[in-house]
């Protein structure tokens, strides 16, 4: 099958949404399908390359000149290369898709991950809608897309060609007790409240340490800690692109998002075997097994953020417990089943069979 991947960018920053396309194209590549992506370039164009994808840089600033000049050089790349799908990542490429599609015999599939924003009603441009969660298909039919048109596909990461092996790590060392959350440090990610439970909890626990890992973005969140009086053990460590070099020696993961599609940080912190507390919104929950692999506080609750992560600290027996749990049910997550599924999707939509 040829299938053409269009994003706005393919660069190591620890996007989901990129992440999520490499895994695809480099999977589809190595199982023999004719991969191009279509993306101003990128850390990760070396990675797609080494498994027979290829890549065509194309500018797709949101600029009236720039975008008219991307249609045309986009009609010239599907000209050229003919494809079966066109698989659109991000808001650009779903509407330069629909724009070129008629008079070409691709159909286009769009993923949804980040359906909070506005510009997520354009990814309902495609033939298929893939939701990350079945909590974004909701979403979406909410907003107007047609049920029929949706499929649930969760992320993949494990096995992924874009990751170390576990085994290869190197844990970094932490002062401990750790408690760690990847992702940006944001008011969406739940920063404010995450710093306002460790300074609950770091009232008692005089040795617990809060490690976040993700890009600072949000001076509000250092500024609390800062106020807090425990500034000295929250960490704001910046972007790191193995996140597994931190979760490995740490204690308890936690994501304290307000919003999030699925949480691909969630599934690396299982596999790191790390008890879990997250957010009860969203996607989070099925990342969690539907709740059965970590324990789940109401968003925004600062007392029951700080109450699960001080019993996991307090109690052996209960941290090893959620531990166990959070390993369980892992295979669901990799990246060769995420690629099957998808497969699946591309060939209900062409008469391409292989």
């Amino acid at each position: 099958m040829k299938i053409l991947h269009i994003l706005n960018e393919f660069r190591e920053i620890g996007n989901g949404i990129v992440n999520v396309a490499v895994d695809l194209s480099t999977a589809q590549a190595e199982a023999g399908h004719d991969v191009l992506v279509v993306s101003s370039g990128g850390e990760y164009v070396s990675l797609i390359e080494r498994f027979g994808a290829r890549h065509i840089v194309l500018d797709q600033s949101r600029k009236p000149k720039v975008i008219g000049k991307a249609v045309a050089e986009f009609r010239k790349i599907v000209a050229d290369f003919k494809p079966d799908i066109v698989h659109a990542h991000m808001m650009t490429g779903a509407i330069l898709a629909r724009v070129c599609q008629p008079g070409q015999k691709y159909r286009i599939v769009t993923t949804v991950h980040n359906e909070y924003q506005k510009s997520a009603l354009f990814m309902g441009l495609g033939d298929k809608v893939v939701a990350v969660s079945a909590a974004v298909a909701r979403a979406m039919v909410r907003r107007g897309v047609a049920a029929r048109k949706l499929e649930v596909i969760h992320n993949g990461i494990l096995n992924s060609h874009r990751r170390i092996k576990l085994s290869a790590v190197s844990p970094i060392e932490l002062q401990k007790p750790a408690i760690v959350t990847v992702g940006a440090v944001s008011r969406r990610k739940g920063s404010l409240e995450l710093v306002d439970a460790f300074n609950q909890i770091a009232q008692t626990n005089k040795e617990v340490h809060l490690y976040f890992v993700g890009n600072r973005d949000f001076p509000e969140a250092e500024q609390r800690a800062h106020d807090g009086g425990f500034a000295e053990r929250i960490h704001f460590v910046g972007f790191e692109p193995q996140p597994l070099t931190y979760l490995l020696s740490a204690d308890i993961f936690v994501l304290a998002s307000h919003q999030e599609p699925f949480g691909l940080a969630i599934t690396e912190a299982r596999e790191a075997g790390l008890p879990v507390v997250a957010s009860d919104v969203d996607g989070i929950p099925e990342a969690l097994s539907h709740g059965r692999s970590g324990l789940l506080f109401p968003v925004g609750d600062i007392d029951s953020l700080a109450a699960a992560i001080s019993k996991l600290l307090d109690v052996p027996a209960h941290k090893k417990y959620w531990a166990e749990k959070s390993s369980e049910g892992l295979s669901e997550f990799t990246v060769p089943i995420m690629a099957n599924k998808y497969m699946s999707v591309y060939r209900k939509l062409t008469s391409v069979s292989r």
